[in-house]
């Protein structure tokens, strides 16, 4: 199994049998290389997307009709991209599982909230915000998506034992590394801890001095640098 950090929130999960994009924001992420987006994208087989936002989801529609790869995610925001956008689609929601090429991905709750665009308008409904358990070889992966520390971790991690946990710790629209680090001393007992959704802007950049202290192993990712797990 092979995680590569594309910025921000945004993963390249490399498995026996796919290669699943999570949350793929390439194209304006000021911490992705644009020269290096053909090789982020290169080989994938699914798009997986947690929430509506722009920095999650704004690329999603664009990536699935050029590679012609279905997106898996919450069913309302699929449902309305199949039918409005003609592309292929895993619509899923809390609790339930879906198989992408042989990770056995489960949906569960974030607190965050979901929208697309923001025109005159106001936002449009984007379905429920989520993150997603992820089983394969052997291992588990917590992928927190956007959340807040909420109560619901605590059945999360009985139930799911991860091993990996994706944690967003940059503060201001999530969890910050004091609150994640008290989330995953208490309802988790994770082998590794790594770092999402921070150091892309001036005010995701939190001292991450919390984490160290949790007892699992802390990778601090380095963009398009793979991590064997």
């Amino acid at each position: 199994m092979r995680l590569t950090w594309l910025g921000h929130a945004s993963w390249r999960l490399e498995i026996e049998n796919a290669v699943i994009l999570i949350d793929p924001w390439l194209d304006g992420n000021p911490s992705f290389p644009d020269a290096q987006k053909a090789e982020a994208i290169n080989g994938a087989t699914h798009i997986l997307i947690t929430h509506g936002h722009g920095d999650h989801a704004s690329e999603a529609v664009e990536l699935a009709k050029e590679t012609g790869i279905p997106v898996a995610g919450i069913y309302d925001l699929m449902q309305f991209w199949e039918g409005e956008q003609g592309i292929a689609t895993i619509g899923f929601n809390k609790g339930g599982t879906v198989d992408l090429g042989g990770a056995q991905v489960t949906m569960v709750n974030a607190v965050h909230s979901s929208s697309l665009g923001h025109g005159a308008e106001g936002p449009n409904y984007a379905g429920h915000e989520a993150g997603y358990m992820i089983a394969v070889e052997g291992k588990v992966i917590y992928f927190s998506g956007d959340t807040d520390i909420m109560a619901d971790m605590e059945w999360m991690g009985d139930l799911h034992k991860p091993d990996i946990g994706i944690l967003s710790v940059g503060g201001h629209f999530t969890m910050d590394p004091a609150r994640a680090a008290y989330a995953a001393k208490r309802w988790f007992n994770f082998d590794t801890i790594v770092c999402s959704h921070y150091l892309t802007f001036d005010f995701l950049q939190p001292d991450i001095a919390p984490l160290r202290d949790v007892g699992a192993k802390l990778i601090e990712p380095q963009v398009m640098e793979g991590l064997t797990l």
